[in-house]
């Protein structure tokens, strides 16, 4: 589900900044941006999300920038020194003229700030941990209001569905003669063939029954839309047993539509019903991806 949450925070060492975006995955598919000084602390961070969050993919982006007082160094001397020792090596070693690019060499990754995580105090990395607390919370509310709406969206989907197949289960009912009718046809046809055996015959017939009635996969169909609704209705971590269920409903459609053929006007408006079926699952399976 696609959210996004922005948190800051002021210390005496300086800013902290937590910035998170979370778009749809069917797993959870974390990617962190941080200082190289903050590094050590991923997988503290990772946990407090791990905690907070089921499923999406989510970009997280914090930084600290640090105030003149909170830090004994405001460049990472060390770093800089091994950087300029490297470029008059070379320089020497391919006879190459020029002076370095201080520019270049300040935005090097580590360059600017203490770049050690042991400088790095009790209390800051206490208070970025606090801030990805907050962080998940600020993004699972904005996630939670987008999923409210979209159940509300979902709500007259499932009710169609329903009434969908209450009017198949109607038309099913009055398509009895012409089942019957077609299989009066077929027996016909059996007959005519030399030396068939009545055990053969019966069996056909009662392939052809079964082939041909589809009230087990209407009532399947009736049985898994309350089941969404109650879903639905629940709320919680719903994504994946919306996925399976919906999975349920379209294969139960999709054999609706194998068994209709050959009944006639009646069989196309059962087809015709399906198939808008269908296209409604279909479009809540699109929307359920959406849905943690």
């Amino acid at each position: 589900m696609t959210g996004f949450a922005r948190v800051k925070k002021n210390l005496p060492a300086g800013e902290i900044v937590l910035s998170i975006k979370s778009v749809n995955h069917r797993g959870l598919d974390l990617h962190f941006h941080l200082p190289p000084e903050l590094d050590f602390l991923e997988s503290e961070l990772r946990n407090i999300i791990k905690s907070g969050v089921a499923r999406g993919h989510l970009q997280i982006h914090l930084s600290l920038a640090r105030t003149a007082g909170g830090a004994t160094e405001s460049w990472n001397r060390e770093l800089l020194s091994a950087y300029m020792a490297a470029y008059r090596e070379a320089a020497a070693t391919y006879q190459l003229t020029g002076q370095p690019d201080l520019n270049a060499a300040l935005r090097l990754p580590g360059m600017l700030g203490s770049g050690s995580s042991e400088e790095l105090a009790e209390e800051v990395q206490q208070a970025i941990l606090e801030v990805v607390t907050e962080g998940v919370a600020v993004l699972n509310a904005s996630r939670e209001r987008e999923g409210a709406a979209m159940a509300q969206e979902l709500d007259p989907r499932c009710r169609s569905v329903c009434d969908l197949v209450n009017r198949m289960q109607e038309i099913r009912a009055g398509a009895v003669p012409a089942f019957q009718k077609r299989l009066r046809e077929k027996l016909t046809d059996l007959l005519h063939a030399a030396g068939l055996d009545p055990q053969r015959l019966a069996q056909e017939a009662a392939i052809l029954a079964d082939r041909s009635d589809i009230s087990e996969e209407l009532v399947r169909l009736r049985t898994h839309t309350g089941q969404l609704e109650n879903i639905l209705a629940a709320g919680g971590e719903v994504g994946k047993r919306l996925d399976f269920l919906l999975q349920e409903m379209n294969r139960e459609t999709n054999t609706v539509l194998s068994k209709t053929g050959g009944l006639g006007d009646l069989g196309l408006t059962i087809t015709d019903l399906a198939l808008a079926a269908k296209s409604e699952i279909d479009k809540i399976r699109e929307q359920a991806l959406n849905l943690e």
